[in-house]
């Protein structure tokens, strides 16, 4: 298995240096709380938060050493709108949410930190990740109904990424206009 530090050493050996990383860790078998999936839950604090903190990890010496770069962070409006089933996903997307903007404030002038929040986005996360046969088939349902392309999330990151060295996008939200 490689490892974000791997990826990251191989970016730099690649192209002799890093100058973005997009923190897009993410699993989410949702249910609601009294089904007891303690190990769902475990699971989603391993990969959306520690997942996430290890790929700045791996990152910020680089930036450091380099003088300059860039991390983006992806997350979740499920951190924005609260809803049933969704409350350990929402946790572990609003902490790192939290990570996000104390490493902006920490940053300093020449690291630019960005995070997108997508809102149903067209992928097979719910196929992957839920667990709980009622939920994935609701979901799957306004997956449907609402669902835009993964590239309206690209463009988003791509124009955070295209603006000035002195300009910093430190939220984006991305959605379709008749999800809630």
């Amino acid at each position: 298995m490689l490892t974000t530090e791997t990826l990251v050493g191989r970016a730099c050996q690649s192209f002799g240096r890093l100058d973005v990383i997009v923190n897009n860790a993410g699993i989410g078998p949702i249910s609601r709380f009294d089904a007891l999936r303690v190990d769902d839950w475990d699971a989603m604090i391993d990969v959306n938060l520690r997942g996430t903190l290890y790929g700045i990890a791996a990152a910020l010496s680089v930036f450091a050493r380099q003088g300059g770069g860039h991390v983006i962070n992806v997350l979740s409006t499920a951190g924005l709108k609260i809803v049933p089933t969704m409350g350990v996903y929402a946790a572990t997307k609003n902490a790192f949410r939290t990570a996000t903007e104390a490493l902006r404030q920490e940053a300093g002038p020449n690291l630019r930190v960005t995070e997108v929040s997508p809102g149903f986005i067209d992928t097979t996360f719910t196929d992957s990740s839920i667990t709980d046969e009622t939920v994935r088939a609701r979901i799957n349902t306004q997956k449907e109904q609402l669902a835009i392309s993964p590239d309206a999330i690209a463009r988003a990151i791509a124009f955070a990424i295209e603006q000035p060295g002195d300009v910093e996008v430190g939220s984006i939200v991305v959605r379709p206009t008749a999800q809630d």
